[in-house]
């Protein structure tokens, strides 16, 4: 299974986990998060993310999931990379984590790319409607 580990700003990373696991129904396994906050220094918190994935990686790699490309988690994210083994994405979403998590027993290029498929497809512009008593 592939591990997963969100680096966000401040508590978007459990909120999203904690999301997940409402719609999941539990709270999955191997994936944790680690929140940067105005007030820490990346080369001090790189560490945590260094223990983190050793701890996410269970021998299938990990997917490093960030909310925003060019900010501080993204760029702490960047320096855990390690092509085949840790590999990032950025502009994490819900439907992008579902997306990660549904499949994860999959290689981990597999769960890269479902990952920014259901981050692409999550976006969509609704449309009024009613609300539908058989639905």
């Amino acid at each position: 299974m592939v591990g997963i580990l969100i680096v966000a700003h401040g508590a978007f990373g459990e909120a999203l986990i904690h999301c997940a696991s409402h719609v999941l129904g539990k709270r999955p396994l191997a994936v944790a998060q680690l929140g940067v906050t105005v007030h820490d220094d990346p080369d001090a918190v790189l560490p945590q993310a260094e223990a983190l994935l050793r701890n996410l990686d269970r021998g299938y790699g990990v997917l490093v999931l960030t909310d925003m490309k060019g900010a501080t988690p993204s760029n702490i994210a960047t320096r855990l990379l390690r092509p085949g083994r840790v590999e990032g994405v950025a502009g994490v979403s819900l439907p992008m984590l579902i997306r990660a998590l549904t499949y994860r027993g999959e290689p981990l290029v597999t769960v890269v790319e479902k990952a920014m498929s259901g981050g692409q497809e999550g976006v969509a512009r609704l449309e009024r409607g009613r609300l539908d008593a058989a639905a």
